[in-house]
């Protein structure tokens, strides 16, 4: 059983609560039973997995499937898992995988694209929700929060493993390549004089939406074919980013039937 804090592995996998080692180990961290069982599902090979002992009881089946596939496996203490996590209480399990590049979804009918989004929880609820509603996939700029952050993993309910995601290295072309394609893009502007129920989302669709505090760029904005406002009672200046997602593709299910 590992229990110093000072062994290699431990400092190694520790490493990985920053970006630039994530994007450095080509690593990241799994955190818990739930995102594991995902990862699992889909046959995601395991790099390293740390269980504490009560874990591997609880969960005798899931440890027997984890250890086939996990390079190398670790019994550590409560202590050393603690240390290992990002979470203040894991539930006894971490696992590493190795990042791999994603293709652009193949939008044709109903996709979500963000631009600039800072919040890990906010992306994670936002993969989470699009997947539930039905979207194709969804696309992300790449000045945005790292689709690989332990939070937007947590957030995603499991969805991260399964529903197509990407990050753009130039949004406004993939933009412009989708409408040339026959997708509408339509965006959401504080000021917009059309309110987000009176357009029609029942044509192929990308709900565009900005980052958390300064919203769309002027740049991506322009190149909407509408722009739609959510109505807000009078003294709130706005909505999360999460839940104006969650209004726009559910309106777009709604009217689809």
């Amino acid at each position: 059983m590992l229990t110093s804090l000072q062994n290699p592995l431990v400092k190694q996998l520790r490493k990985l609560h920053q970006t630039k080692e994530r994007r450095q180990q080509q690593l990241f961290l799994l955190e818990g039973t739930h995102v594991l069982d995902a990862a699992l599902k889909v046959d995601r090979p395991l790099v390293t997995l740390c269980h504490t002992l009560a874990w591997q009881t609880k969960y005798p089946l899931l440890h027997e499937q984890a250890q086939q596939a996990a390079q190398r496996v670790e019994l550590v203490s409560a202590d050393v898992l603690r240390a290992i996590a990002t979470t203040v209480e894991p539930d006894g399990v971490v696992a590493t995988v190795e990042r791999v590049s994603t293709p652009v979804p193949s939008f044709s009918s109903l996709g979500l694209v963000l631009e600039t989004i800072q919040d890990p929880g906010n992306l994670g609820t936002m993969i989470r929700t699009a997947a539930a509603a039905g979207a194709d996939g969804l696309l992300l700029s790449a000045d945005s929060v790292d689709f690989d952050h332990p939070k937007v993993l947590r957030a995603s309910a499991g969805q991260w493993f399964q529903f197509p995601m990407a990050a753009s290295s130039d949004l406004k072309a993939d933009l412009n390549h989708y409408q040339r394609q026959g997708m509408q893009i339509i965006a959401t502007r504080p000021k917009a004089t059309l309110t987000y129920w009176q357009v029609d989302l029942r044509s192929p669709t990308l709900l565009l939406m900005g980052n958390e505090g300064a919203g769309l760029s002027p740049e991506l904005a322009a190149i909407a074919d509408q722009h739609v406002a959510i109505p807000l009672s009078p003294g709130v200046e706005s909505l999360n980013v999460a839940i104006a997602a969650a209004l726009m593709l559910y309106e777009a299910k709604r009217q689809r039937g």
